[in-house]
Parts: C-alpha cells; structure tokens; sequence
C-alpha cells in the first residue's frame, strides 16, 4: 500500500521526505513535486530500481531517465565535459527548469539504460525536491504518468496513474508551471535545443550567444563535432510535453523527455 504525505503539513512534510528517502534506499519508487510537472524517482545508481521506473511508466531502456540533483556540485559529479557553457547557464538558471544533456562521468557505477554516454541533469526548484534530493543524492526521475499519457500537475494524477507501484507520494499541491523543462544539449561544439520548454531561445541565447533551435521533422540534424551524427535519445523522450504529455529528452540523447 502507498503511503501519501500532504507537504503543506510541516510534521507530514518531515516525514514524508525521510519516509521517501529511506524508500530510495531500498530501491522503491517515489512520486515528488517539481518546479514543472510531478516526477517519479528512484536511486539512479541502482540498475534495478532504474529497471523498476521504466517498467513502471511502460517504456524501454531506449528511453533512459534525466538524473535530477540537489547542487551543482552534485552534477558536476556526473558530468565529464560541461562543453563551453554549461557552467554559465546553471548559474543563470539552476535552480530551474533547465535539463542538461552533457557527456557523462564514465567511471559511474550506474545504469541508466542506452545513454550513448551521455546523461541529462536537472536541479529543480523546489523546496520538497530539493530537500529529498540533499537526503538521497542523485536521483533517476521521469514525469509520473504512464508513457504516452498526460503528465502530472497534482499527486492525485500521479496516484490515478501509478497506483501501488509507488511506495510514497509526497504532495505538494498542484503544479506552478505544468510547462516542462527546456532540454539543451552540451555534447555538440554550439548547444542545441532537442525540447522547447520553460526556458525561450532567447533567454539561452543572452547566456550562450548562438544556440541551435529545437529540430522539427523534415529539418537535417546537424552533425555532431568530430564525431558521426548519433541518433536522437529521449534525454533527461516522447512527445513534448508542455502541460499535457510527456516530454523528449533526447539522451541522456535518447534521455527520456518526459522528464519533469
């Protein structure tokens, strides 16, 4: 049986979050507000428990989950290159809905699913995420729906969804924004956008200067420099989410969009 924790309730809220972070430890699913859409997480160093988060939304490991993190330094951790400006635009805009797709750490013990060697962070702004997120570390999280079904605003949406296959939810009232994050990715020598979200271009592009705008079908995809084109990942998808399904993610390129 899941149990349900009203974040609004200060005592509820402090059990809630070591409830949710003791679940994470053992490997469970949890349900957590964001500053976007409601997310699904589990230990993104455990294989298994990634395995469990994808079969719970119904999809494959073509689809890897974005890895959110409670500091910059924790997703430093993760990151190998960072490329020319992905310091630059966390601190423009970390906390936020900002999603970094960038070359991962290869000596983490992790597996996140077909990654191509690349993993999508995000530090989200919310006081509940952030504070599990401190308790827990690095955390694999997807939006909490059912892939291919609209996205979360409320707990109760999660808990239609995903029912018992989450132990905790921790409620912390409907979505501000249910807009995704913008997925920008770092890997190529001028960063692109693989989902438009909260986030312009414009507000990319005052950090950045030039950035590559999100590929619509029938465009070419640019190619990577100096190596081949690799085929688009769902980083951390599916169809863009802003408010009703879930988002891409290229992935971690084929990082899974529907991330919160």
């Amino acid at each position: 049986m899941s149990r349900i924790y009203d974040c609004a309730d200060e005592t509820a809220r402090k059990d809630g979050i070591a409830d949710a972070a003791s679940a994470v430890r053992r490997g469970e699913l949890v349900v957590l507000p964001t500053d976007t859409v409601y997310g699904i997480g589990t230990d993104a160093f455990s294989p298994k428990a990634v395995a469990g988060l994808l079969e719970a939304k119904g999809r494959g490991r073509d689809m890897p989950p974005p890895v959110l993190v409670g500091s910059m330094r924790a997703a430093t951790a993760l990151i190998e290159d960072l490329g020319n400006h992905g310091r630059d635009l966390m601190e423009e805009f970390w906390p936020g809905p900002l999603t970094l797709v960038c070359t991962a750490t290869p000596s983490l013990s992790w597996d996140l699913g077909d990654t191509k060697g690349t993993v999508a962070v995000r530090m989200p702004m919310d006081p509940v995420a952030l504070e599990l997120l401190k308790e827990t570390g690095p955390m694999a999280v997807s939006s909490a729906n059912k892939s291919g079904q609209p996205a979360a605003a409320t707990a109760e949406d999660a808990i239609e969804q995903l029912g018992d296959e989450v132990a905790v939810y921790l409620d912390g009232g409907e979505a501000e924004s249910p807009v995704a994050s913008t997925i920008v990715d770092l890997t190529y020598a001028v960063p692109r956008v693989l989902r438009s979200g909260a986030i312009s271009i414009e507000q990319l592009r005052s950090v950045c200067g030039t950035v590559i705008g999100e590929l619509r079908k029938g465009r070419t995809k640019p190619k990577k420099a100096q190596e081949e084109s690799e085929p688009e990942t769902e980083a951390a998808a599916e169809p863009p989410e802003p408010g009703t399904t879930e988002p891409e993610a290229e992935a971690s390129k084929d990082t899974d969009r529907s991330e919160s």
